[in-house]
C-alpha cells in the first residue's frame, strides 16, 4: 500500500513532539503529530473523511473559537486567526492536509485532532509562526477549547448529515416533478396493467407514472421527518455529556454561531448524554434512506419491464439512446441508466445495513463507530443525490411512449372479459377466457361468436377506457 505520509513534490520532513515522543511530519504538511501516527497506524482502505465532514468539523472549530473569544477564554486576536483559517478549511482548499483512513479509532478523535492541527498551523502561519510551532495557537488549548472529540465529532456528522439532505431534498424534488410531468404528458395512453406479471385489467401510463411520483413525494416526507433530530448538537458536552471543561454559554454561543452560518436552525442538544452516546438520528435517517433505495428500486425496473424488448417483450415505452448496448450486438441499446439507479439503490441498502450495526456498536457512553457511520450516510446521500437528478433529466424527461403497443396489448388481454362478470357470472366469464386463451384468439372474437351481447353492449364492456 502506498505510504500516505509522503507527496512526490516535496519529501522533506519536519520534527514534532508529542505526549508520545517525537515524530517525523511531512514538512509541507499542515497537520501535526498525531495525526501523522494515526496515517502510519490506519494504513486500510482508500475512502477518507467526506468533504461535507470536513466542512462541518471547520464549522464548529470557527464559531468556537468565536465562542470563546466572547466568554473571554481566548483573545481576541487568536480567535479571529482561528477563525480565518477555519474558513480555509470549510472552503475545501485544504482537503489534501485531511489525509486520514475512515478505519480508525472509532471515537474520531484522530479526525478532530487532525483538524485541531491543521487550524493551528494555518493561524500561527498568519501570524508569522513556523508550521508545528504549537504557538500562539496550540491545538489543544486553543483550537480545541471546551470541546472533546466526543462531542465534536457526532456534532459534526449531524451538521454534515443535515447539510447533504438539503442537496438529496433538491434532487428528489427534481425527480418527483419529473414524475408528475410524465404522468400528465401520459394521462391518455391507455395500456394494460399487470399483476403477478400476468394480464390485469386496463390502466393508463399516466396512472402508473403517477403512482411512481407518489412513492418520490412520500419519501421526500420521510426523509424530511429525520431532520429535527440531526439539528440535535451535542457539542460542549465534552467527553460523556456532563460538559467538564467547558464554559456553560459555550453550546449555545457556538451552536448559534453554526446556524447563522448554515441558515438551519441547529439547536443544542437537550441531553448531550444521549448525543454523546447513542447515534439513532443517523439510523433513523439511514431507514429513510434504504426507503428511498427501495422505492428507487422498483421504479428502475419497472421501467427496464416496461422498456423491455422493444420487439420480443412488453416495449410500452420507448426511454432515451444513450449509449450502443452491445460489442457483438449492432443496434442493441440497453436501459442503462434504469440498471445504474438499481445498483445504486442495492449499493445504499447494504450502507443501512452497516449504518444499524454501527448504531449498536455504543457501549455505555460512547458510540464507537462515528467515522464509518460519518462516511456511510454521507456517501449514501451523494449517491442518492446523484441517482436521483441522472434518473430525472436522462431518463424520465425524455421517455416516450409507444401508444399502438399498449393498444395491441390490451386488444389481446384476457383481462378484458373482467367486466363482464359482473353481467354473466364469474365461471362463465373464466370459461370464456380460458376457451380464447387455448385458441389462441381475442376474447372479442369469442363474446362476438358466442353472442352473448349485443354488438353496442359489446362495445362498451369491451372498451379499455371504460375501465380505468
Amino acid at each position: 500500500m502506498t505510504d500516505k505520509s509522503k507527496q512526490p513534490s516535496d519529501e522533506a520532513l519536519r520534527q514534532e513532539q508529542d505526549t508520545m515522543g517525537q515524530v517525523s511530519v511531512p514538512g509541507w504538511a499542515y497537520y501535526g503529530a498525531q495525526t501523522q501516527r494515526a496515517v502510519e497506524n490506519f494504513q486500510i482502505s482508500p475512502y477518507r473523511l467526506p468533504r461535507t465532514m470536513i466542512k462541518a468539523l471547520g464549522l464548529i472549530k470557527k464559531h468556537a473559537a468565536a465562542a470563546n473569544s466572547v466568554l473571554g477564554l481566548v483573545p481576541d486576536d487568536l480567535a479571529q486567526a482561528v477563525q480565518e483559517a477555519a474558513d480555509q478549511v470549510i472552503a475545501g482548499s485544504l482537503d489534501e492536509h485531511f489525509p486520514l483512513d475512515i478505519f480508525q479509532t472509532g471515537s474520531g478523535t484522530s479526525s478532530n485532532m487532525n483538524t485541531n492541527e491543521v487550524i493551528a498551523n494555518l493561524a500561527n502561519r498568519s501570524l508569522g509562526q513556523a508550521l508545528g510551532s504549537k504557538t500562539p495557537v496550540h491545538p489543544n488549548d486553543i483550537v480545541n477549547r471546551g470541546q472533546s472529540s466526543n462531542d465534536v465529532f457526532p456534532s459534526a456528522v449531524h451538521i454534515a448529515d443535515r447539510l447533504a439532505a438539503e442537496d438529496l431534498l433538491s434532487a428528489l424534488k427534481t425527480l418527483y416533478l419529473s414524475l408528475d410531468r410524465k404522468a400528465d404528458e401520459l394521462a391518455k395512453v391507455v395500456k394494460l396493467g399487470r399483476t403477478h406479471l400476468q394480464d390485469a385489467v386496463p390502466m393508463t401510463l399516466g396512472q402508473e407514472f403517477a403512482a411512481f411520483a407518489v412513492q418520490i413525494d412520500k419519501n421526500i416526507g420521510r426523509i424530511q421527518n429525520c431532520l429535527y433530530n440531526l439539528e440535535d448538537l451535542p457539542l460542549g458536552g465534552t467527553a460523556i455529556g456532563t460538559g467538564l471543561n467547558c464554559h456553560p454559554d459555550f453550546p449555545r454561543l457556538a451552536v448559534e454561531g453554526i446556524g447563522r452560518e448554515t441558515g438551519i436552525p441547529f439547536r443544542p442538544a437537550a441531553n448531550k448524554f444521549e448525543g454523546i452516546a447513542a447515534r439513532d438520528a443517523q439510523v433513523e435517517l439511514m431507514g429513510a434512506l434504504n426507503t428511498l433505495a427501495t422505492s428507487l428500486m422498483k421504479i428502475a425496473n419497472d421501467l427496464r419491464l416496461l422498456a423491455s424488448g422493444p420487439r420480443g417483450a412488453l416495449g410500452e415505452i420507448v426511454l432515451p439512446s444513450l449509449q450502443p448496448g452491445s460489442s457483438i450486438m449492432p443496434g442493441k441499446v440497453n436501459p442503462v441508466i434504469p440498471e445504474m439507479v438499481i445498483q445504486a439503490a442495492a449499493f445504499v441498502c447494504g450502507k443501512a445495513v452497516s449504518v444499524t450495526i454501527a448504531g449498536q456498536n455504543s457501549p455505555l457512553q460512547l458510540n464507537m463507530m462515528n467515522p464509518l457511520i460519518a462516511h456511510e450516510t454521507l456517501t449514501s446521500m451523494e449517491v442518492l443525490t446523484n441517482t436521483c437528478t441522472t434518473l430525472a433529466e436522462k431518463a424520465i424527461d425524455g421517455l416516450e411512449a409507444d401508444a399502438q403497443r399498449c393498444e395491441d396489448w390490451i386488444s389481446w388481454s384476457l383481462a378484458l372479459v373482467t367486466p363482464l362478470a359482473t353481467r354473466i357470472g364469474y365461471d362463465k366469464a373464466s370459461a370464456l377466457a380460458y376457451r380464447a386463451y387455448r385458441e389462441h384468439r381475442k376474447i372479442r372474437d369469442i363474446l362476438e361468436e358466442e353472442a352473448i351481447l349485443a354488438p353496442e353492449e359489446l362495445d362498451e364492456i369491451l372498451d379499455p377506457r371504460s375501465m380505468i
